[in-house]
């Protein structure tokens, strides 16, 4: 994450200073998006991942995210990928089991069709394996970019999957065929409209031509739709002729045997105007057109002889629907003929002439047109009978639609208002009753429909647009959290973004917990979905706890021994527990009085069993296993239970070995004996029915070890086999220089079953392994199998005998090889495919479930959630501070709980699977437009507009950063609108000086000069007020009435979505009350007018300068303010400066100021103090809309523009005395984001990965640590954030290099086919530095080891080849120099 600098520049830097390192690194930057954008434009609903899923896809613009609706309504996200291009439009082409496909990965699963910026038609699959989506194939429709003209806006797609429309905004569409053969080419034929040159097509009487507006189009499906027969597809499409108010319906018909284009109806009347129109689902012909105020039902089913059969009106009050009656006998319109393009007059002499016209909708009708519109609608999935649709009118009220197909004929019914929300881009009918509503500028949700109504179910989160934000290290705690000012009136908010995945926290304990060594939760039977017992063990001591809403003590009704410190522990049977320490392992019968399943017993029961003259120093306990190491000397035992009587039990011995090498850590996969049913089921992650396991290897009796060798190894025991290796991970791992990293001795192993079986190892050095089985099983070919097959293993040793031992312990040793002579089985030796570093301590692994593909927390320096469905390793941050143990807890209380113990306390959280987004909303009225942190108040000071106050339009407001209350506000004028605010000093005081304007028109005229208008400057003065009626008020801790033995854990507190705290803990509102802090409720602030002046023109921006000025300016002219004798009552103009056009921004830094206007771009001027005069010294070299600017130091800004691209200037290579300020700014760096930044700041990395053996050793790497001081994150209108990293010129061109391959490499290729280059430098000069796209290259960190080898390995094309500075040949790139750069980037960012 990053912390702002906005306030950090200071009169102690230099104006002209170049030691800056965004002066120093050469304009190399990174851009990385941090959090993608969370406008959802458009939705679809499909079989994406597997015959038998039922997946949602977002189309976000700039990128799309694969997410699924549960049954309880929650949005929960499955993976989100950038595309590197502009989505215009996204649909669903649907599985057809008449069509043969060559590939079995597209066996039974619905596919993308996706038109796009790049200019083609885009076919998308789902990869599994990979988790990401892939192109199969793309169609080159117009050149990239998309003009009016040209195709790439909309899409329809034939309800069968045989064909597919594109069209352009005007004058032009394509339909394609699909490929009925099992070919690589999905798409078979394809026509384009007009075909000729001139624009017309044929109808039955002449010709006719399609310019103008397609405002919408559907296909009119037909049941013999099948491959092998020949069948003409019809397309219904909406136009709007150039300078005609008319809507014209047409219905073109392609010729596929003649590959020809046919006109076979058109159809327009001077009614309201029409914008979609849509085909009633298994109707095969009935349409339903939407219209402004009205939606008419129409029959197509014969496309030559339409009619009209009802009309809605949608006024809503009451809902009419009126049946039309009409002849039986249809009376043919003739075709229009319009070779003139006159088709106005043409239609309104077929109106007048022909009364009678079953087409007739608007004449002689008692349904009048109301006064809503229809903005988006969803079908009922699954209903083919009786079609219902689900449509929101721009009122935002919901209804619904049902089409009755009877003996009678077609009947439409209407219903009342379901519900009433905002007007919703995008509708989608799911399954199970469950509705997604997606709402442009605030906040969606999800309802679901329940006895005949519609009832609120989850949001469905919406940033978008940031309209400001900043970095605020509220009370000084370096969290890393942003305030933004989110949304547009009336769903304006206030949002708290972190960075990592949410986590509510619910509990949290007094800071009494010193020394935990490890913590455990325990079931009481094998089957039970809730766990009851928390074990927590400390140095010397352990405690049990029940897991519920007290958490009281029950260690003295466990049968644990209270005074050891507890090495592992756990559920070996139905109520029977076992606690392995030092000297013995322990199987225990808890008794009623710690849980209700226990023995009626006074006293728990409970036997040991203890090695002879040995040490305990791991265990892992499992169903029906318990395996425990020694050291010095090393033995593994392998332990059973059996029943001697009623309640009384024996741990037995059942094999033991000698190890070579000492063990670092042990698991059992907790699920062994469900695993055969686990095994044969589908896997929820992805649908795919799960393969056989390697050859030779049962879950049911298989376990993994961590060695000090180092090694992973995996084992299996049987009753009559014994013990036996099947598979061995050597660990070897080294860095750039070819040296061994030390420390890679496995600190944790896990079992990790999704769709193929692999194992996790977190090292000790701070790094993750993932390890998988050889694609092909084979046995080693041994010279001497007694020593070669267990070379790598460490149940060997080569120079003495390894022993085999039987069940009694005392059995006479057996020799390896003998063992190996009757076995015939050999390990197999485990692939290596992915090595990160997450930190540098021990790192442990923590599934979130029992089940083996339940995502893992990789707790290291801080946590981290391990996606275990994800291809190589794939991990994001856990919103929640260093800790040093972490366990999953479920209860009914809380089902998805998580305690983390840090800080000597323990904390119960939860993480919220509905929040797509880390975000905190604070709601209140407006549109929130510039938001200021008040240090001394500790207050946020937030201006808005858009109120729906009768007296007031727009304000400044106090807001508590905590509740996110409004404290206090002061009103602007009736009608007048604030622009901008900063906080200036005035002597020893802040002041904030507010802008306004005071005129309701647009401030800019087409031409980017100035309208005359008014404004005015305001100065407020914060002040503070003493309530002498109130005192201090102390917030006390909410403790049960138990002791803290008894429950450690303060009551539950009820807690609302989204409600949180300030902390990064993602906290409940009143968290601040957990250790008793008291809130000092007595001081009060408000903002007090100290002066106010009205200027020539809007006050749109507003800057502090050098400490005791500040700058603002009014239409084209910007001023150097300040206060005479530092009196805030009064403000002088000291100088001014003039430009061309309207002034957008203001920025300066020490002497420097830079001024970005609407068209001229940045502008660099000096103030001389002592003649009291601004000069203009520096201009942009290019035309730019400035939208933001920041100064990085007195030579360099970052400036974002209007058309979503962001740019470095420079004037560090200019003398200022002698250089022209004509164009003499120098580009830098530029970078196409393909969304508007509408504020940029600049900013620093508040977490860097500490520097380590391994890290300092890598020559690109060792520098990262200093690139961080002059970073600039950007938020967009989309709800994106992105930040731009500064980097070393080494490092730049390394991963330069690396990202010209992973542009071409196709795993890594943008899949909507852009060219990438071209993509990222839109609207900066063809030679113009470019940035690198850290979206790109994170993409690199995905690949396993092999993958990564092969991009590394892919040799440049000429357009490609990448020029360095040195002439000597570049040195080859190894895997470690870029994982180990990259990892430091993903890891600050995180």
């Amino acid at each position: 994450m990053a912390v702002s600098e906005e306030e950090s520049s200071s009169s102690s830097g230099a104006g002209s200073s170049k030691s800056g390192s965004g002066g120093c690194n050469g304009g190399c930057y990174l851009a990385k998006t941090v959090l993608r954008g969370s406008v959802v434009l458009q939705v679809v609903y499909g079989r994406i991942r597997s015959s038998t899923s039922y997946d949602v896809v977002f189309g976000k613009e700039t990128s799309i995210e694969l997410v699924i609706i549960d049954e309880d309504g929650v949005v929960q996200s499955i993976c989100e990928q950038p595309v590197f291009g502009i989505i215009k439009d996204i649909a669903v082409l649907p599985w057809n089991e008449k069509f043969r496909v060559g590939s079995p990965q597209l066996l039974g699963k619905d596919l993308l069709v996706v038109i796009s910026d790049s200019g083609k038609l885009s076919v998308l699959r789902f990869c599994n394996e990979m988790h990401r989506f892939f192109a199969v194939t793309h169609i080159q429709l117009s050149s990239s970019g998309n003009p009016m003209d040209q195709i790439g806006r909309m899409l329809a797609v034939d309800s069968n999957g045989c064909f597919i429309a594109a069209s352009a905004y005007e004058d032009s569409l394509a339909l394609f065929s699909r490929s009925a053969s099992a070919g690589s080419d999905i798409i078979d034929k394809r026509i384009f409209c007009p075909a000729d040159k001139q624009g017309k097509i044929e109808t039955a009487s002449g010709f006719t031509s399609i310019c103008g507006t397609i405002w919408s189009m559907c296909f009119i499906s037909n049941i013999v739709c099948q491959p092998n027969k020949d069948y003409n597809p019809v397309l219904a499409i909406l136009l709007n002729r150039r300078r005609s108010y008319r809507s014209e319906l047409m219905l073109i018909e392609w010729n596929t045997k003649e590959h020809s284009l046919h006109v076979i109806y058109q159809y327009s009347e001077p009614g309201p105007l029409a914008h979609h129109i849509v085909e009633v689902p298994h109707s095969y012909g009935i349409l339903l057109v939407f219209r402004a105020g009205d939606a008419i039902v129409m029959d197509f089913r014969d496309p030559h002889n339409p009619c009209f059969l009802y009309r809605i009106s949608l006024n809503f009050t009451p809902p009419s629907v009126e049946e039309q009656n009409f002849v039986e006998e249809t009376i043919r319109i003739p075709d229009i003929v319009d070779e003139d393009y006159s088709v106005a007059a043409s239609l309104l002499e077929l109106s007048d002439s022909n009364k009678n016209d079953p087409m007739n909708i608007d004449d002689d009708s008692n349904v009048k047109p109301g006064s809503n519109f229809v903005c988006s609608w969803s079908w009922n999935p699954g209903n083919e009978n009786n079609p219902r649709m689900i449509f929101c009118a721009d009122s935002g009220e919901l209804f619904l639609i049902e089409f009755l197909f009877d003996s009678d004929g077609l009947k439409v019914s209407l219903s009342d208002c379901l519900y009433k929300t905002l007007p919703a881009k995008a509708l989608l009918w799911v399954r199970g009753g469950l509705l997604a509503v997606i709402v442009e500028m605030g906040d969606g949700m999800v309802l679901k429909i329940e006895e005949g109504r519609l009832v609120y179910r989850s949001p469905i989160q919406n940033i978008a647009p940031i309209l400001d934000m900043s970095v605020v290290d509220y009370h000084d705690e370096k969290h890393d959290q942003m305030f933004a000012c989110c949304g547009m009136a009336p769903e304006g908010s206030l949002r708290v973004i972190r960075s990592g995945i949410t986590v509510e926290k619910l509990l949290k304990t007094a800071p009494i917990y010193q020394g935990i060594s490890g913590t455990w939760t325990i079931k009481m039977k094998l089957a039970d979905s809730y766990h009851s017992f928390l074990v927590l063990s400390f140095v010397e001591e352990t405690r049990v706890l029940s897991v519920g809403v007290s958490f009281s003590d029950v260690t003295d009704f466990m049968g644990f021994q209270p005074d050891v410190c507890t090495l592992a522990c756990g559920l070996v049977g139905d109520g029977l527990v076992v606690q392995i320490h030092q000297t013995a392992v322990r199987l225990c019968a808890p008794i009623t009085a710690a849980h209700p399943d226990g023995i009626d017993s006074s006293s728990p029961t409970f036997t040991s069993w203890s090695p002879d003259n040995m040490t305990i120093s791991l265990g892992a306990v499992g169903p029906n296993l318990i395996v425990v190491a020694t050291s010095s000397p090393c033995f593994l035992f392998i332990l059973g239970i059996r029943t001697i009587s009623a309640h009384h039990y024996e741990i037995y011995q059942m094999q033991h070995v000698k190890l070579q090498d000492e063990l670092s850590c042990i698991s059992i996969p907790q699920r062994r004996l469900e695993q055969t049913s686990f095994i044969s089921r589908t896997n929820n992650t992805n649908g795919v029915p799960l393969d056989s396991l390697p050859d030779g290897l049962d879950i049911r009796n298989t376990f993994v070890i961590g060695t000090h060798k180092p090694s992973v190894e995996v084992l299996s025991f049987t009753s009559d086999k014994g013990m036996s290796v099947l598979a061995v991970g050597s660990i070897t791992l080294t860095n750039t220089l070819g040296t061994t990293v030390s420390g890679c001795i496995p600190q944790d192993v896990r079992l990790v079953l999704v769709d193929r079986l692999y194992v996790l190892s977190g090292l000790r050095n701070g790094m993750l392994l993932r390890f998988e089985w050889p694609s092909i099983s084979t046995v080693s070919s041994l010279v001497s199998p007694g020593l070669q097959t267990f070379d790598n293993s460490c149940m060997a040793n080569c120079t003495s005998s390894s022993i085999f031992a039987s069940q009694n312990f005392r059995t006479p040793p057996m020799q390896v090889s003998s063992l190996l002579d009757k076995t015939k089985d050999f390990p197999v030796y485990l692939q290596l495919v992915a090595v990160r570093r997450i930190g540098i301590t021990p790192v442990f692994l923590i599934p979130l479930n029992d089940s083996l593909d339940a995502d893992v927390i990789a707790l290291s320096d801080r946590p981290w959630l391990l996606q275990s469905a994800r291809h190589s390793l794939s991990y994001t941050s856990i919103s929640f501070p260093p800790s040093t143990h972490v366990t999953p807890v479920c209860s009914t209380e809380c089902p998805k709980g998580i305690i983390f113990v840090a800080e000597n306390s323990l904390h119960l959280v939860e993480m919220v699977p509905s929040k797509r987004l880390n975000v905190q909303k604070f709601h209140f009225g407006g549109t929130p437009r510039k938001f200021l942190y008040h240090s001394e108040s500790r207050l946020l000071l937030v201006l808005r507009t858009d109120l729906s106050d009768d007296l007031c339009s727009s304000d400044v407001c106090c807001i508590d950063p905590l509740s996110g209350s409004v404290l206090s506000s002061f009103k602007f004028e009736p009608g007048e609108i604030g622009k901008c605010m900063e906080l200036v000093k005035a002597g020893n005081e802040q002041v904030l000086v507010v802008g306004t304007g005071l005129s309701s028109g647009p401030a800019i005229m087409p031409s980017g000069e100035a309208e005359s208008t008014k404004g005015r400057l305001i100065v407020l003065c914060l002040e503070q007020m003493q309530n002498s009626d109130s005192g201090s008020i102390a917030f006390s801790s909410r403790a049960g009435s138990s002791s803290q033995r008894t429950s450690p854990f303060r009551e539950i507190g009820g807690y609302a979505a989204e409600q949180l705290s300030g902390s990064s803990l993602c906290s409940s509102p009143d968290d601040n009350s957990c250790d008793g802090v008291k809130l000092e409720e007595s001081e009060a602030w408000h903002l007090r007018l100290g002066c106010s002046t009205t200027w020539p023109g809007m006050v749109l921006a507003v800057c502090p300068y050098l400490d005791r000025y500040f700058l603002a300016s009014a239409a084209n002219c910007f001023y150097v303010c300040g206060f005479p004798n530092d009196n805030s009552q009064r403000v002088r103009r000291l100088a001014v400066g003039r430009t061309r056009f309207m002034i957008m921004t203001l920025t300066a830094h020490f002497t420097r100021i830079a001024v970005g206007d609407c068209r001229d771009g940045v502008l660099f001027y000096s103030y001389q103090e002592d003649a009291r005069k601004l000069d203009q010294v520096y201009c942009d070299p290019v035309q730019r809309l400035v939208a933001d600017c920041t100064l990085m130091d007195g030579d360099i800004a970052a400036v974002s523009d209007r058309k979503g691209s962001l740019a470095i200037l420079s004037c560090s290579n200019h003398s200022e005395d002698n250089s022209s300020p004509e164009r003499n700014l120098a580009l830098t760096c530029s970078f196409y984001m393909g969304e508007i930044a509408i504020r940029i700041r600049k900013g620093s990395f508040s977490y860097k990965l500490p520097a380590d053996d391994a890290l300092t050793a890598c020559q690109v790497a060792s520098s990262v640590g200093d690139i961080s001081q002059n970073s600039i994150m950007a938020s967009t209108l989309l709800g994106s954030i992105i930040i731009f990293i500064p980097l070393a010129r080494e490092e730049y061109d390394l991963l330069e290099a690396v990202q010209a391959r992973l542009v071409i490499h196709p795993l890594t290729a943008p899949i909507l086919g852009n060219d990438h280059t071209e993509y990222r430098c839109r609207g900066s000069m063809a030679k113009a530095p470019k940035a690198l796209d850290g979206d790109m290259l994170a993409q690199f960190l995905e690949l396993t080891s092999m993958q990564q080898e092969a991009v590394l390995a892919l040799p440049l094309a000429a357009q490609n080849t990448i020029t360095f500075n040195s002439k000597q040949s570049p040195t080859p790139i190894t895997v470690n120099q870029v994982v180990r750069l990259l990892e430091r980037v993903h890891y600050a960012l995180n």
